[in-house]
């Protein structure tokens, strides 16, 4: 194991490299003058000039990514030109928020695909499977945007069931908090449940034809054991690379019914430092992002091994 776990290591700090430069390009090569976003349009050509020596914007660019990388690797990702806040300051007060979103989103989609794609698996090719194919496949093509503003109309405009926008930190109020989570995460896991449901389907099928599946039924062991025992543990090798690759989905949900909802996480600090060019906490959220979706990957490459051992060997 120890080998296996030292040779991803070698993949994932090339991709960690080459992630920090295309995202310090993209910051980079923005147009305007970060200067005289900082200044303002009225500022004097001296004092740009002046700040943009300071900062190093006269430099070629690849002393200012060694230079951006240096203080990275360090821990120094920058401060708000805009609040005064650092990069780790600003992430560290949002993120939790962003967490419990997706985590909240995880298990509404996991909750919801699991349970039909075992019933679709003991009955396939039945009427209650072509049903909910069907409707998987319906269900991916609703944007997430278009699910928020129906789950906002039905529940918080008609009915009044929850709150539309807004936020109070779960150490405050517990119930309040999980309130005001529901619709947003909602929303999320909605887009998660039809991805868990093909792929675990899928695969519970392709169990339930193997020879010790048969061998099971001829023991008389009964449906339930056969279903949930002796076929569902193999089936979600593919279900854990789904989830880790749904939690990079989610980073990007998160953009869009943070802002729609009000919740002051990850994607709304995104979304607001574009709108404010502020340069410095978005170069330095992508790139947290960006590693963090890197070592989610990494985490379900171990799991991935532990569940198949042939994987450590190189054989699957």
């Amino acid at each position: 194991m120890a080998v296996f776990v030292a040779r991803r290591l070698l993949y994932v700090v090339p991709v960690l490299l080459a992630v920090s430069l295309l995202t310090f390009l993209i910051a980079s090569l923005l147009p305007g003058d970060l200067a005289y976003v900082i200044l303002g349009d009225q500022a004097t050509p001296e004092k740009v000039e002046a700040l943009r020596h300071d900062m190093g914007l006269d430099q070629p660019i690849w002393w200012r990514y060694l230079s951006w990388l240096g203080h990275v690797i360090q821990g120094d990702f920058g401060r708000s030109f805009r609040t005064g806040q650092t990069v780790l300051q600003a992430v560290a007060e949002r993120v939790p928020v962003s967490i419990e979103l997706m985590l909240f989103a995880e298990l509404i989609g996991l909750a919801i695909g699991v349970p039909l794609a075992i019933a679709c698996a003991a009955r396939a090719g039945g009427a209650f499977d072509r049903l909910m194919t069907g409707t998987a496949f319906a269900a991916l093509s609703v944007p997430s945007f278009l699910a928020a503003i129906l789950l906002i109309y039905f529940f918080a405009v008609e009915l009044r069931w929850l709150p539309a926008t807004g936020y109070v930190p779960f150490t405050e109020e517990p119930l309040a908090n999980l309130r005001f989570f529901v619709l947003p995460a909602l929303t999320l896991g909605l887009a998660e449940w039809p991805g868990i449901m093909r792929v675990l389907r899928s695969d519970m099928i392709a169990t339930l034809q193997e020879d010790y599946i048969a061998l099971a039924k001829a023991k008389g062991l009964k449906p339930s054991r056969i279903l949930f025992v002796h076929a569902l543990k193999p089936s979600s090798l593919t279900l854990v690379t789904v989830t880790g690759i749904n939690i990079g989905r989610l980073i990007g949900g998160t953009l869009i019914v943070e802002s729609i909802f009000a919740l002051p996480g990850i994607g709304r600090l995104l979304v607001g430092a574009i709108y404010t060019r502020d340069l410095i906490i978005l170069q330095g959220v992508v790139l947290l992002v960006a590693c963090g979706f890197v070592i989610v990957n990494f985490v379900v490459d171990m799991l991935y091994a532990v569940l198949d051992p042939r994987i450590r060997h190189g054989h699957a």
